[in-house]
């Protein structure tokens, strides 16, 4: 039912009320121990998971990862990572961007973080593929050395989201970790920018993808021949389409 007009006039002030505590008791946890609000995030991930209502999942997991933003540590960064991975976009945008600004002040620690989450998360895990494109946006040195772990995994939509990755950083330098993939068969669907759903072989990706690697380092392309039928461009993604 939609309200009338004299209902939306007591409506909002009960949201900025609503808001003005979620506000305070922010506030109030992000002050706490953090070792114990550790603990206690940990336990309410996992609950949250747990949850059948996926309004309620991403209800919590947001709130969660707002708070782990306010800390730090490896703990820390693998629950960003997980939240990362589940289901619910609003919760991974929330978790993204939470782990973004740590890896602008704690890049090491988030790297760290990542290269856990290389050997721990299952193919096909959402954080794979989100991974990549947040390590594009940090300006620091470890980030190509990084996506070259992710262009060595066995998940297809890791391995497309780093290609990507590379392209969106425009290092020349790192065309030739692209050369061993053109022959790479498996295929991923992506979307391009105007919102156009298709299919790529990893091979045709990382083929154009190092051609455009080559032409922004201004270097000759002296890879493998042309294939028969020219492999389209890669296209543009961002993680839990934010």
């Amino acid at each position: 039912m939609i309200p009338a007009n004299a209902e939306l006039s007591r409506l909002l002030p009960d949201l900025f009320t609503a808001e003005r505590s979620v506000r305070r008791l922010h506030a109030q946890l992000a002050k706490s121990d953090p070792a114990a609000l550790l603990t206690a995030l940990s336990a309410a991930v996992d609950a949250a998971v747990a949850e059948q209502d996926e309004d309620e999942v991403a209800l919590r997991l947001v709130r969660i990862a707002g708070l782990l933003g306010e800390l730090e540590g490896p703990k820390t960064v693998d629950l960003l990572i997980d939240i990362l991975g589940c289901d619910e976009p609003e919760a991974r945008h929330a978790a993204g961007e939470a782990l973004e600004e740590l890896a602008f002040d704690r890049f090491k620690e988030v790297a760290l973080g990542v290269e856990r989450a290389l050997e721990r998360l299952e193919v096909g895990s959402p954080a794979l593929a989100e991974l990549p494109y947040l390590l594009a946006a940090v300006p620091e040195p470890g980030v190509k050395k990084l996506l070259g772990k992710f262009l060595a995994h066995k998940d297809a939509e890791a391995v497309a989201a780093a290609i990507e990755a590379l392209v969106e950083m425009g290092d020349g330098t790192a065309a030739s970790m692209l050369t061993a993939l053109e022959k790479d068969k498996r295929d991923v669907e992506l979307e391009d920018e105007e919102g156009e759903e298709g299919r790529v072989t990893i091979g045709e990706l990382a083929a154009e993808a190092r051609k455009l690697l080559l032409a922004a380092d201004g270097a000759v392309d002296e890879g493998p021949a042309e294939p028969e039928a020219a492999a389209p461009p890669p296209p543009r993604r961002a993680p839990g389409k934010r």
